[in-house]
């Protein structure tokens, strides 16, 4: 069999992401930089063969997605499949407003004295999601075990089904702050981040019944389907 490595991708930039604007379940579609960048991606990943493909059901991620598999040497069998197990966290109330606001409100209900200490103190990815639900007037933002729940069941279902195929490579492409908090599923030592770069690729490997993180946050594709485009 196979070794089954999961090539999660943080989708392109899109025009919240532009915008400074807080993106959850909120959606908002690729920019042409965006798309510019994802489709110097996908040349980078040109010789990766990918045996299954993933995203979640945000359209930012499926256009993403479809965007690589367009310019991809694929096989005719290889169909996207959408998974809302892997959506970036719901924020409730707090979706779709200036990120400058999301972190000030945040600030207030941490005790912190600026935004600066969620990352430098740093807080954890629970007290990180109890502050959103404190804050959220809707009641529509997700838990802490809500979001472990779902998250750790959409990847473990995706990686299974890989090894289940004879393993292989799994394009899945994703949301930033899913693949930071996916990695501290896997590695609980690992610090709270926010710094994931939009075409990023992040690489986990499945193997029985266990993750290994191999690298985060690898923009080289990118760079290397830029030279090639370029040349």
């Amino acid at each position: 069999m196979t070794e089954t490595i999961l090539y999660l991708v943080r989708h392109g930039k899109t025009m919240l992401n532009t915008m400074n604007r807080a993106q959850g379940w909120t959606d908002s579609p690729l920019t042409p930089e965006g798309e510019q960048e994802i489709k110097n991606l996908a040349v980078g990943l040109k010789n990766v063969p990918f045996t299954k493909s993933y995203s979640s059901d945000s359209g930012r991620a499926i256009q993403t997605a479809n965007i690589i598999l367009s310019e991809h040497q694929k096989p005719d069998n290889l169909q996207l499949e959408m998974d809302d197990r892997i959506r970036e966290w719901g924020f409730g109330s707090l979706d779709g407003g200036y990120n400058e606001n999301l972190w000030g409100v945040l600030t207030k209900v941490l005790n912190l004295d600026n935004p600066d200490e969620i990352v430098s103190k740093p807080i954890t990815y629970k007290e990180l999601a109890d502050a959103i639900v404190t804050a959220d007037t809707t009641g529509w933002a997700e838990s802490y075990t809500e979001i472990e729940k779902r998250i750790w069941d959409g990847f473990e279902s995706i990686a299974k089904s890989c090894e289940n195929k004879q393993g292989g490579n799994a394009l899945v492409v994703t949301h930033g702050y899913t693949i930071a908090f996916f990695l501290s599923l896997i590695d609980s030592s690992r610090p709270i981040r926010f710094d994931l770069e939009n075409g990023s690729i992040t690489t986990v490997s499945y193997d029985d019944g266990k993750f290994t993180i191999h690298s985060v946050n690898d923009v080289h594709y990118i760079e290397n389907g830029k030279k090639e485009l370029r040349n």
